[in-house]
């Protein structure tokens, strides 16, 4: 098979991913988002990833809008999925496609690294986003730690192929393989300023995630507790929680302690939301929950999307890891990396005695653009 030389065409690019979209799903939002920080950049980009069809159930490798190829349905679907990649090189070298960008699902074998190193013989460009490093200690159930024990066998055999990893971590090297390291961004365009609407008689705090542990949300209701116990007047604070438990841990360490301690008309929950449902909630919050808790999950520093996301509606927010961006930013208020409620009356002493300006807030992130952090990788790599 005959591909392009990368000295002939330097800015077709396929961003290849092993999951579909879904318009509520952050991380959704978050490709997306890169895919238009290349364009921006000048590159004609490809967005080629893996779904399911909702009506069929038939399992599909897409091109964009289109349907690349039709892997059919059940087990034998599945298995195509992870060893037949046949259909992405035909593309690729109809398409003149000269660099890839390949979003890690920890899903090393080798069938991938044949793919790659047939992509690297031709004088392509590959590199590998891992989203989260390290990862092995989010794997908890016997499914899944089978799963990871794949991935751990070939994964070193994989970044050899790579041009380099991408990384929000600060290491320098992956599984051998030198990274190039940026921060998660923003779409600007896509996230609404919030308005201000400063007050004094009530602090609202909003999280907004696919609840995991590592999230740290059981915190901060520990903290409601905490400060609710006899208390008859003050400053009432709410916690309004914007996103659906990822599992039957994260629903234990929260619900119970909002039932047990009567925090129900203070903690809310409301599921997942997007659009002008979720604009309306940010509108009412005062201060942004980030990660309270990636202690568990052996993470001390990392540059999370929902940091930059609540410095782009323009709400101060607090988190307990080190992310770079941030560290000196006067809206942040940095929580310790432990397993103490988090201290309401901090919050609100931190909001009432600071005033922000929701576009100051904004326009100290602009250099977070997926625009800039796209054109670090191309920097990098073309």
């Amino acid at each position: 098979m005959d591909f392009p030389s990368i000295n002939h065409i330097t800015k077709n690019v396929l961003f290849l991913s092993f999951s579909g979209y879904s318009e509520y799903n952050g991380i959704s939002k978050k490709k997306l988002a890169q895919v238009k920080g290349f364009k921006e950049c000048g590159c004609n980009v490809v967005n080629c990833y893996y779904c399911i069809d909702p009506d069929s159930g038939h399992r599909l490798w897409m091109t964009d809008d289109k349907i690349l190829a039709d892997l059919g349905t059940g087990i034998s679907a599945k298995i195509k999925k992870r060893i037949d990649y046949a259909p992405i090189l035909a593309y690729i070298k109809e398409e003149q496609i000269s660099f890839i960008y390949m979003r890690s699902e920890h899903n090393a074998n080798p069938f991938l690294i044949s793919f790659v190193k047939q992509l690297r013989n031709r004088g392509i460009k590959v590199v590998m986003e891992i989203p989260t490093y390290p990862y092995d200690q989010e794997y908890i159930t016997f499914a899944s730690k089978c799963s990871l024990f794949v991935d751990k066998l070939f994964r070193k055999s994989l970044a050899k192929q790579l041009n380099a990893i991408v990384t929000f971590s600060n290491q320098t090297e992956i599984f051998g393989q030198r990274t190039i390291r940026i921060s998660n961004g923003i779409d600007f365009s896509s996230i609404k300023l919030k308005q201000n609407n400063h007050k004094q008689s009530e602090l609202h705090l909003i999280g907004v995630a696919e609840i995991h542990y590592w999230h740290g949300f059981d915190r901060v209701v520990a903290g409601m507790r905490d400060y609710y116990k006899g208390k008859v007047e003050g400053c009432k604070v709410f916690f309004h929680i914007v996103g659906e438990f990822s599992g039957e841990r994260e629903r234990t360490e929260i619900l119970p302690l909002i039932t047990e301690n009567q925090l129900e008309n203070y903690v809310i929950l409301y599921g997942q939301l997007f659009g002008t449902a979720l604009d309306e909630i940010f509108d009412r919050a005062d201060i942004g929950i980030g990660s309270l808790a990636r202690h568990r999950s052996n993470i001390t520093y990392i540059k999370t999307l929902k940091n930059r996301e609540y410095a782009a509606r323009g709400i101060p927010f607090i988190y307990s890891e080190t992310d770079e961006d941030f560290e000196e930013m006067p809206y942040v208020m940095k929580v310790p990396a432990d397993e103490s409620p988090i201290n309401i009356e901090f919050l609100i002493e931190f909001y009432q005695e600071n005033t922000w300006a929701s576009l100051e807030i904004r326009e100290s992130v602009a250099y977070l653009s997926w625009k800039n952090q796209m054109q670090k990788v191309l920097d990098a790599i073309i």
